[in-house]
């Protein structure tokens, strides 16, 4: 074990002993150029309480970081808010080296920990509403179901104001800085939105009744303490707010054009379009070639886009083979509000943009256009059909924006 890893005080009663991950460049289809953390709270309270664990690898540099602050040994209970293995895979070992005296989940948490691993000990359910009493502080829970799993929850420290958030609030940052105002705010906001477009934008209508409960629950929330990334403690509720108008995913002046590309023929067409949009006035545009985009950056500028325009070549008469992956990646998403069109080249089938159209209609796009096929090279005249078909998007959606104001 590491001696020369510290925890971080959070509070003079709360500790961030969880792990840094700088190596991890892709977590299950979503580009971590930047890294995570995985974050484990130790709460110094009469009856010590760990909430959460890491990912099992990272183990012994949580178990060193708690060693700075008490002998493991005392600690008294584990929460787990979140069941994923990310949070848990530590949770069998650290079980069996404490030996707490109670582990706690949210019931259907309680059900996932046990279907993940042959537990050691009993785990104790808690659903919302209950609180358990540490001795001189308290901590309540709030089920999150499906933010973003069935078992996720969140706990409450009335005492210390912190709102254990598990994945919610969180972003994928390796950083050596452990609250959000010590880093780079360009960075912070990119990420926290490109997590959320990745990992919360499927569940927007449930966060959006969590944010409306949220009141009625009357908590003091001076910190929020996520499972990834920094602690928030300069004015919390920004990152709330940030969570209820992404959920809301309102018409924006904003348009994304995602294609790939054999023989540049779809990319020449794909800047055609993208004039087009320009000069319908007002619409921010974003060309996203896929040779150079992973699918969750995509994702992360859909978030805040209204209008998608996908574009293919014809390969063994179907999409190619990275649009057919995006368009799947983001049909899982849910995007709400958008409009769009297909677009491709082809040499002779063209099954291409018709199989485009499926996919938006399948995640209820609305499309103003049969889209465009041009066999092998555009000519100026296809072109200018590309054109068109841009600037009748552009149109459309100033209409809609205007419509809704």
């Amino acid at each position: 074990m590491n001696s020369h890893l510290n925890a971080v005080k959070i509070t003079d009663k709360v500790y961030w002993v969880g792990a840094i991950d700088w190596a991890v460049k892709d977590f299950h289809g979503y580009s971590t150029e930047r890294g995570t953390t995985y974050n484990a709270y130790l709460v110094m309270s009469d009856k010590i309480t760990l909430i959460d664990t890491v990912k099992a690898p990272f183990r012994d540099e949580m178990m060193a970081r708690i060693s700075s602050v008490t002998d493991p040994g005392n600690i008294r209970y584990i929460i787990s808010n979140h069941a994923e293995m990310d949070h848990s895979g530590a949770l069998p070992e650290t079980i069996k080296e404490i030996k707490p005296e109670k582990v706690f989940a949210s019931p259907m948490g309680v059900k996932a920990l046990n279907a993940h691993f042959n537990l050691s000990q009993e785990l104790t359910p808690v659903k919302s509403g209950d609180t358990i009493n540490l001795g001189n502080m308290n901590i309540s829970f709030c089920e999150t179901k499906m933010l973003h799993w069935p078992d996720s929850m969140f706990s409450y420290l009335k005492e210390e104001k912190i709102l254990f958030s598990q994945d919610a609030f969180g972003m994928h940052l390796a950083s050596s800085m452990r609250f959000e105002d010590e880093i780079d705010e360009s960075i912070i906001m990119w990420e926290a939105e490109k997590y959320f477009a990745n990992i919360l934008m499927p569940f927007s209508s449930q966060i959006l009744k969590l944010l409306e409960a949220l009141p009625g629950l009357n908590l003091e929330i001076e910190k929020i303490a996520p499972d990834h990334g920094p602690v928030w403690r300069v004015k919390p509720e920004r990152i709330i707010e940030l969570y209820r108008k992404w959920s809301l995913q309102e018409l924006r002046p904003k348009a994304i054009i995602v294609f790939d590309t054999m023989w540049q023929s779809t990319a020449i067409m794909a800047k055609s379009i993208a004039d087009g949009i320009i000069a319908a006035g007002g619409i921010e545009v974003k060309i996203l070639p896929l040779s150079a985009k992973n699918r969750s950056h995509v994702a992360a500028e859909l978030l805040e886009s209204s209008a998608i325009i996908v574009g293919s070549p014809t390969l063994n008469n179907n999409l190619f083979p990275t649009v057919a992956d995006v368009m799947t990646y983001l049909k899982g998403l849910k995007p709400l509000n958008k409009i769009g069109a297909a677009f491709g080249s082809c040499g002779w089938s063209g099954e291409a943009v018709p199989q485009i159209n499926a996919f938006l209609k399948d995640m209820k796009v609305e499309t103003f256009s049969e889209g465009f096929t041009v066999k092998y090279v555009p000519k100026q005249e296809d072109l200018q059909k590309c054109f068109e078909l841009g600037k009748q998007l552009g149109m459309v959606l100033n209409q809609k924006i205007a419509g809704a104001s």
